[in-house]
């Protein structure tokens, strides 16, 4: 940190400046072995501050990057250069902004006596609490190029999986998406059109082709109040399953949608044991290993069940104690678990899980769109089915009657 100081010299002199310290305590010890009585010490505002909060805001930092900047930093601390001068080569490397400030910032407090782990612990909306631990583990026991390592793994592991699944889902969000977007304007624009031809008939009516003619109507007078009310209801939604309550009650329901929720429950249960394992194979003890995949896991029943886990084996007990009671973890996973348990080997047989899962989510991401696109079919055939039954087909019936 940075300290702007005014001060009386021996020959009671002013003198102002700056002067770099870990706290307020330290500056005032280091102005006292200089000759100099503080009179005011103000922590410096960096120039930079408002720079990084609009750089957060505008590029924040992905897992990719920071895949990218474990594995070249691992690469360097393997060829034994300081640690320091290894976070500054990789912080040259970096196009955002804002992870370069962020990377900065903690080769700074290195160089003013932190730990690694304590300088990105400051950083908690970049640095996960599983990375922070891992690299804790490593500079207590001397191997922090092996934990840097193994960080940069677990989130290649968890930016792949992110992928897959993104992959899987831009097909299917794409199409419904131009699907709504033509439907709204074929019932805007369109659909009016088509039917002022059927009211200029004078005949009578179909009951459902008269909900189309009052829908298209409708729509072309207050599309404006409809389109508010879309993104009105879009923007309700986003905003309740990101609040506490929505946001718990949209993960139990995402774990009972068929296929969807088969795939979600792999998906966390390949997170609890891939992080498990790296955690454990660092050396952090169970109970604090649990509570942290507890924190990184991203769904609430998940967490629930890991900290009861942890709980269980705080008094004594075996995790594997409350899996087996947890519909939500398949009973072969806890039964590997109880093994592990029971042999101590059970980082290397939460990697085997964790291996197996893996595969499973990618073959199931494989497949989704391929399970998706009978439904797609479906959705838009009963869309154009409406339009041909409700518009087209009275037409015709018109049209052969004269």
């Amino acid at each position: 940190m940075k300290f702007l100081f005014k001060a009386k010299n021996d020959a009671g002199q002013v003198r102002e400046g700056v002067v770099e310290a870990m706290n307020w305590e330290s500056a005032a010890k280091i102005l006292g072995k200089n000759g100099l009585t503080p009179i005011t010490i103000k922590e410096q505002v960096e120039s930079h501050a408002i720079l990084k909060s609009f750089e957060k805001i505008w590029e924040g930092v992905s897992q990719k990057e920071l895949m990218i900047f474990f594995r070249q930093l691992a690469t360097l601390i393997e060829a034994r250069v300081a640690i320091v001068l290894s976070i500054n080569t990789v912080a040259e490397q970096l196009d955002n902004k804002y992870f370069q400030i962020i990377i900065k910032e903690v080769s700074d407090d290195i160089k003013d006596g932190m730990s690694f782990a304590d300088a990105l612990e400051k950083h908690p909306e970049v640095f996960s609490s599983l990375t922070i631990n891992m690299i804790r583990s490593g500079e207590v026991s001397g191997s922090l190029n092996k934990s840097v390592t193994f960080v940069a793994d677990n989130i290649e592991k968890n930016y792949e999986l992110a992928s897959k699944i993104k992959g899987a889902l831009y097909y299917p969000i794409f199409v419904l998406s131009v699907a709504f977007i033509v439907g709204f304007l074929v019932v805007t624009f369109i659909l009016p059109k088509i039917t002022l031809l059927i009211k200029d008939l004078n005949v009578p009516l179909p009951w459902y082709t008269s909900v189309l003619i009052a829908v298209g109507d409708f729509m072309a007078q207050y599309w404006w109040a409809v389109l508010l009310m879309i993104i009105a209801g879009i923007w309700g939604f986003i905003y309740y399953i990101h609040s506490e309550s929505g946001q718990r009650e949209w993960q139990v329901m995402i774990l009972k949608i068929p296929v969807i929720g088969t795939l979600a429950r792999n998906i966390y249960i390949t997170r609890l044991v891939d992080n498990l394992s790296v955690l454990l194979t660092g050396g952090i003890p169970v109970v604090h290993a649990l509570l942290i995949v507890s924190e990184v896991i991203g769904n609430q029943v998940f967490k629930k069940i890991i900290v009861q886990a942890a709980e269980e084996v705080k008094v004594g007990g075996a995790m594997s104690n409350i899996f087996f009671r947890k519909q939500e973890i398949p009973p072969i996973v806890s039964q590997i678990i109880r093994i592990g348990e029971e042999t101590g080997t059970l980082s290397q047989v939460l990697g085997s899980v964790g291996t197996f899962y893996s595969r499973e989510v990618d073959s199931t991401t494989k497949n989704l769109t391929a399970l998706m696109e009978p439904v797609l079919i479906v959705i838009l055939g009963i869309g154009v089915g409406i339009l041909v039954v409700g518009v087209l087909m009275p037409i015709y019936n018109i049209a052969g009657q004269l």
